[in-house]
């Protein structure tokens, strides 16, 4: 009979806690943990790193209209002076419309797309700006696997923990 490791936890901090790791081995593409934490983490990573694989071409290319502020030579907004119904006067931004290029996903991706957020948590960089994890597993970590048909994460052993002679490892994409 198949089940999961209880790892000591209640379901909650459990759950949290894979979730915890597995964005932190997507993110940094390396890891050290004990070896049952690693071991659970390995299914969940060649798990999602397989639906990434799947999906990855799965999107079309679509011209989206996109109304951005206007910016002059030194990157600052252009605004110009506009009177209101009541007579005041205030400062616009002045708009200007485009279109881009933007990839829209199909259902499947979109999908697969959903699970994997369900999956990671959010993250931000050192400037404070959102990192879209399932975007790099589909441009970046699903191209290097795409002609592997699974094993996608390493258990490397390390050793004893000093403190409570824990057995660690180190959990890495390969």
């Amino acid at each position: 009979m198949a089940t999961n490791r209880k790892l000591g936890r209640t379901t909650d901090i459990r759950l949290a806690m894979l979730k915890s790791g597995l964005t932190d081995l997507i993110w940094h593409e390396k890891i050290e943990t004990t070896e049952a934490r690693a071991k659970e983490l390995k299914a969940m990573a060649d798990s999602i790193i397989s639906l990434a694989v799947k999906e990855k071409d799965n999107f079309e290319t679509v011209d989206a209209k996109v109304i951005k502020a206007k910016l002059d030579s030194k990157g600052n907004k252009v605004t110009e002076l506009v009177k209101s119904k009541n007579g005041k006067e205030y400062l616009k931004v002045v708009k200007e419309e485009t279109t881009e290029k933007r990839q829209k996903d199909m259902p499947t991706r979109l999908n697969a797309r959903r699970k994997m957020m369900k999956m990671l948590n959010k993250v931000k960089d050192e400037k404070g700006n959102n990192i879209d994890l399932p975007s790099k597993l589909f441009n970046e970590i699903a191209p290097k696997y795409e002609a592997r048909v699974g094993g996608y994460t390493r258990i490397i052993k390390k050793g004893p923990r000093k403190g409570d002679s824990a057995e660690v490892v180190i959990l890495e994409l390969v």
